[in-house]
């Protein structure tokens, strides 16, 4: 019954982040690690022995320590992804208010020459 309930909340979060994407609130760019993680989700709750087997392969003894470690992993790199994202978008700012300020100048060099 569990594994019936992750696989639909997974299937569920996959579609509202597709639904996202199709409204243009959502770029693919920052959906593709939340497309991932409910694939792998969804993946795992169709197959659950691959959670007994990789957990037994890295070594967990109980493949719920395998499960919460897999989604603090996932939320740590999803936390990493969107650090880079938001660095990405303060450089953009920083260089746009740059590109404005020199506008700025060279108008009020025009305007000067114009009297």
């Amino acid at each position: 019954m569990a594994l019936k309930f992750v696989l639909i909340f997974a299937v569920l979060i996959f579609l509202f982040v597709v639904e996202l994407i199709r409204r243009e609130k959502l770029t693919f760019k920052y959906a593709f690690s939340w497309l991932t993680a409910t694939l792998i989700a969804v993946i795992f709750a169709a197959k659950p022995k691959w959670i007994f087997y990789l957990s037994n392969l890295i070594g967990f003894e109980i493949p719920s320590n395998f499960v919460f470690f897999s989604i603090i992993g996932v939320l740590v790199l999803l936390s990493l992804m969107m650090t880079i994202f938001l660095c990405q978008q303060n450089r953009r700012n920083d260089i746009m208010a740059q590109k404005i300020g020199m506008l700025e100048a060279e108008m009020r060099e025009m305007k000067k020459g114009e009297r």
